[in-house]
């Protein structure tokens, strides 16, 4: 029989419990995936520990990719035995899970499972906040942050492919050797920005930051920017912006902020499709590597969880069935 890994209640990594389920059957307009490999994403940690808010019991997940096993009705542009992944899934910590044909991406040949399951999120998101959020140009000066982490090491090559300097923080040496061999130009201390950032642009500031910090950063990404620059706040891993006085974008010079999320980047099948062909084009062809930065069994779901939490990991955390 399949399992999952179930989450009963609130609380700390160890509250895992191994559920044997029954295979799911899909519905119109699903796919059944039996699962190669699963995303692992900060928010489920958060979701395990209540600070947001689930109904228990439940299975966690949204990121994984495998093989479709069955196709439900109305289901045309899919067949038996074909590789998908999907950033928008319920329940992937699974053996086995459902998947809505719309919301299922294929996989070409030339990328495995491992890599398809960790890319959707953390690459849709660079994807989007490069091409969409702020359409980057070549000659363009960046500054990000946590240059070694998942969404920063594509970030950081999705940059440079398009022909940006990139400016970014990491808070170890071992990391900014990483932020480095992704291509970073600079790599920063968080205390120095914003004094490194103005100096190291000649005092004209960036064309735009990606910040998904928050709270700590903010207040520095502002006052990196050069005059009308533009600030994407997109996460919030140090707590949320505190509300924000609009004059203030009007001091530092007619700034633009922008706090997007990635559903709103995802409206539809063929959205959904254009960012998945071109982030696996760039990997098919060497431009973007994905960083696999620990792998754990589907039955080590707390182990993973905890590692996580430790902020000890580079690149993305994986599970395996």
């Amino acid at each position: 029989m399949p399992y999952a890994m179930h989450i009963p209640r609130a609380g700390g990594p160890d509250v895992f419990e191994r559920v044997t389920v029954t295979r799911p059957e899909p519905g119109p307009g699903q796919l059944l995936m039996r699962v190669a490999a699963v995303g692992v994403n900060f928010i489920e940690t958060y979701q395990r520990a209540g600070i947001y808010a689930v109904d228990y019991p439940f299975v966690p997940g949204v990121e994984a990719a495998g093989i479709i096993e069955e196709i439900g009705d109305g289901v045309t542009d899919f067949v038996a035995g074909g590789r998908i992944t999907t950033t928008e899934g319920t329940g992937s910590y699974a053996e086995y899970m459902l998947v809505d044909a719309d919301k299922a991406l294929p996989v070409p040949d030339g990328i495995s499972d491992e890599v398809a399951a960790a890319l959707p999120a953390q690459g849709i998101t660079a994807h989007y906040l490069v091409n969409s959020s702020y359409n980057v140009q070549p000659g363009d000066t960046v500054l990000t942050y946590a240059g070694a982490g998942g969404v920063g090491l594509l970030l950081t090559q999705m940059l440079k492919h398009r022909g940006a300097t990139v400016i970014t923080t990491t808070s170890t040496s071992e990391k900014a050797e990483l932020a480095r061999k992704a291509g970073a130009d600079h790599v920063l201390t968080y205390p120095e920005v914003p004094e490194r950032v103005r100096e190291l642009t000649g005092g004209r500031g960036v064309d735009v930051v990606y910040d998904g910090v928050g709270k700590d950063t903010f207040d520095g990404s502002l006052a990196s920017l050069r005059i009308r620059g533009t600030l994407v706040l997109f996460g919030g891993a140090s707590g949320q912006v505190p509300p924000l006085d609009l004059q203030r974008l009007n001091t530092h010079g007619s700034l633009t902020v922008t706090r997007p999320k990635i559903d709103d980047f995802l409206l539809d099948a063929e959205e959904r499709r254009w960012r998945a062909r071109e982030l696996f084009d760039l990997v098919v062809r060497g431009s973007v590597k994905v960083d696999i930065g620990a792998r754990f069994q589907l039955g080590q779901a707390g182990e993973a969880h905890a590692a996580l939490e430790s902020r000890a990991t580079t690149g993305k955390v994986i599970l395996v069935p």
